[in-house]
């Protein structure tokens, strides 16, 4: 039985050591691609590539030094995971062009204008910087970069905007292992907003489905496809999901988005609260399935979870948390329980009871002053 559109492309990847792209590296490798890596050679959680891979090594912001690597060669995809802004464009546009018959970008689902005004999101819902999330604004110029050199030059393009995927070595929690660790022993785990606000999840091995299909397709080129999974959760889920499976039930409290900044504005995930996380996002995936027909994500949260689990408890050094993450994390829980209390105080018992002490106060002080006069 055939598993896969089998094609003798030869596509090189930037970067495919990361969450999203060791899993497209290994699938266009399964698929018959002759699959080149290029990377500073580093794999800090050791994602393992097929044998068949050929790793070249630079560092992509050194343009002589891949130069060097890839030498004169030419591709049918280059898969750029690692390009972030409109300078880093510039750059590949400059070292690709003549060399690359389909160029596919990595952008973001956080450049779509929030809050989204129509669900789903699709691929012409409208986008926009980013304020609260330098991230996103970035990816949003880099895009618009791409599509002048398109337009300008005929720069083969492809625009791919993946939304929170995830591996079994990187957990989609804001605070990854160290949120876990939390989890795993029974501390208080903050969660922004009211915990109801629907997020869609991808693993990253669904995520390649998609991006292995579109490599080598012309009709691709000038294009913007989201490749998401289809699955939707609250937040609450997510954190509940995760706390089963390390066989805890959670304890969760709620932090209102705009607070993040307030607490921690130093945090990354803080600007995400405001910007992203802290938003409904359920994507539309009929423009990614007219290109590519077998899309067809195969992997629930609930059961890949049970994966990441698993790997978190093979590889102990790797898949822990941090203690600075952990005492951000405390500072959300204590501001919380801070406003708390601060809140109850304006409760109707809590206002009765402060004026009765107040006016027993001045009756205690009038007596005084009647006593010191006598």
């Amino acid at each position: 039985m055939l598993q896969h559109d089998n094609a003798p492309l030869n596509v090189l990847f930037i970067g495919g050591t990361g969450t999203i792209s060791a899993s497209c590296v290994r699938l266009a490798a399964d698929t018959g691609m002759r699959v080149s890596v290029v990377n500073r050679g580093i794999n800090r959680v050791g994602r393992g590539l097929p044998p068949s891979v050929e790793q070249l090594t630079a560092d992509i912001t050194d343009e002589d030094a891949v130069a060097s690597a890839i030498a004169d060669r030419r591709f049918d995809a280059v898969v750029n995971f690692l390009s972030y802004d409109e300078d880093d464009v510039r750059r590949m546009v400059d070292l690709f062009t003549g060399r690359a018959g389909q160029y596919v970008h990595i952008s973001s689902g956080s450049i779509y204008a929030k809050p989204v005004r129509q669900t789903p999101i699709t691929e012409s819902t409208p986008t926009s910087p980013n304020p609260p999330l330098p991230y996103a604004t970035a990816k949003w110029r880099a895009e618009q970069a791409l599509f002048d050199a398109h337009r300008t030059s005929g720069f083969p393009i492809t625009v791919i905007r993946p939304s929170h995927t995830y591996d079994d070595q990187n957990p989609p929690l804001p605070g990854g292992w160290s949120v876990v660790d939390r989890l795993a022993r029974g501390a208080e785990v903050p969660v922004h907003g009211d915990g109801t606000s629907l997020w869609t999840l991808t693993h990253a091995e669904d995520f390649a489905q998609g991006l292995v299909g579109l490599l080598g397709n012309s009709r691709a080129i000038g294009e913007v496809f989201n490749i998401t999974g289809d699955e939707v959760y609250t937040w609450d889920q997510i954190y509940t999901i995760v706390a089963r499976a390390l066989g805890r039930q959670p304890r969760l409290i709620h932090v209102p988005s705009e607070f993040y900044p307030v607490i921690a504005p130093e945090w990354f995930w803080s600007g995400e609260m405001v910007g992203d996380l802290g938003h409904s996002a359920v994507f539309d995936m009929t423009k990614l399935r007219r290109f590519v027909p077998g899309f067809a994500p195969r992997l629930t949260f609930e059961r890949s979870v049970k994966r990441m689990v698993a790997w978190r408890s093979e590889h102990p050094d790797l898949a822990r948390g941090d203690d600075d993450t952990d005492a951000v994390l405390d500072r959300f829980v204590a501001a919380y329980h801070a406003a708390r209390d601060a809140a109850a105080r304006h409760a109707p018992d809590a206002a009765a009871e402060s004026a009765a002490m107040a006016t027993a106060g001045a009756g205690v002080a009038a007596e005084e002053q009647a006593e010191a006069g006598r």
